[in-house]
């Protein structure tokens, strides 16, 4: 259950930022979610491990444009699955929900990793209630055969999350955790409190797991994407270790969705090179 600590520790990393947060029930999740910003709709759905306070840089750069709707996947962050189910239906019900409360028109959406992979089933079912997608280094587009060092620094800190194998797990992430620690600092430090004491929770630790297992690992099969009537466009980290650039490259390549790689990037662009993921996240919005 979210509890005034982690509302503290969510809190912090947004500071400043004209967003509220609100609780929803959504299929059967409590969902918590923070929202701001006049215009078209955007919604952002963050990756394993994630919050929607962790992607507050991306959010602020959105918040002139956009009317930006950034929820907490089901049983992450703060959001709390009553009765609803961690699956590819469950999760596909609960952004269609999600949607409905929030959105006055045909949102963009916005998928990272885990979040891709939702967002990309969601098209493929409900295209027609989205404007456009955008895929981050996205699951679900290719068999999921991560290295070996990334699964163990991720069992690891599952196990036992602590500020050293939260390290372990950025350096298996980031294409140069030293160079992401310089440029972030203090808040690199607040964002990895939240993440601590999120994986701390045995709800979230679970949910987390059976979101892996039954949606972000499972590859969506070709016939399904083809399905997807709207723009699609992605964006890649070049040295991505969790989701490698060549999914993208075959997606790309199979149905003419526009690639855009982020040089000395991992899994996560929009942290390690906000200026060059932000100038292609522009050219995809804008065009």
């Amino acid at each position: 259950e979210a509890n005034p600590d982690a509302d503290r520790l969510a809190a912090r990393l947004v500071e400043g930022l004209p967003v509220t947060g609100r609780r929803l029930e959504l299929a059967g999740v409590s969902t918590s979610l923070i929202e701001g910003g006049e215009g078209p709709p955007i919604v952002l759905l963050h990756g394993q491990g994630a919050s929607a306070e962790i992607m507050s840089g991306l959010i602020a750069n959105l918040l002139d444009r956009y009317h930006v709707v950034a929820p907490d996947l089901p049983g992450l962050g703060r959001s709390v699955v009553r009765s609803g189910t961690l699956d590819g239906p469950g999760t596909v019900k609960w952004l269609h929900e999600l949607i409905a409360k929030t959105c006055d028109r045909a949102p963009i959406v916005l998928g990272i990793s885990l979040g891709g992979s939702i967002a990309a089933r969601f098209a493929a079912e409900c295209g027609n209630e989205i404007a456009k997608l955008v895929l981050i280094d996205s699951g679900s587009l290719g068999r999921f055969r991560p290295r070996p060092s990334l699964l163990l620094a991720l069992i690891r800190f599952a196990k036992k999350p602590d500020q050293t194998r939260a390290e372990q797990f950025q350096r298996q992430v980031f294409f140069n955790a030293e160079r992401v620690r310089a440029q972030m600092g203090d808040r690199l430090t607040a964002v990895v409190e939240y993440q601590i004491d999120r994986a701390k929770q045995p709800s979230v630790n679970g949910a987390n797991r059976t979101l892996l297992r039954k949606v972000g690992t499972k590859r969506i099969p070709d016939d399904d994407l083809r399905r997807i009537q709207v723009p699609v466009a992605l964006i890649w980290g070049r040295h991505d270790r969790v989701n490698p650039i060549k999914h993208a490259e075959r997606a790309s390549a199979k149905f003419g969705w526009p690639l855009y790689p982020i040089e000395n990037a991992g899994h996560v662009p929009f942290v390690e090179q906000p200026a060059a993921f932000g100038a292609a996240l522009t050219e995809i919005l804008e065009t």
